[in-house]
């Protein structure tokens, strides 16, 4: 998957929870969703463009939540071979 794309998706992500008046619970939100129903190589792959590239084109809420994620990153996969397409 391109970064253009994984930027495109989890801006428009974003955008949901931008409603939650409470940031961190919009935070929050956004990196259970993210956990939930992106592969772990997608993860890895938004992770990456956030630390290599400071998350151009991310939103502020989008960028806030890859950066919770972060931690992630250095776990160990199962089964995975941690490439991203």
């Amino acid at each position: 998957m391109h970064t253009e794309n994984l930027v495109k998706m989890a801006n428009d992500i974003s955008n949901f929870f931008q409603a939650d008046p409470d940031r961190n619970q919009a935070a929050l939100g956004m990196v259970d969703h993210l956990q939930k129903f992106w592969e772990p190589r997608m993860r890895r792959a938004i992770i990456v463009h956030l630390r290599e590239a400071g998350g151009v084109g991310l939103s502020e809420l989008a960028r806030e939540a890859v950066a919770r994620l972060e931690p992630e990153a250095a776990a160990p996969s199962s089964g995975d071979d941690g490439t991203a397409d």
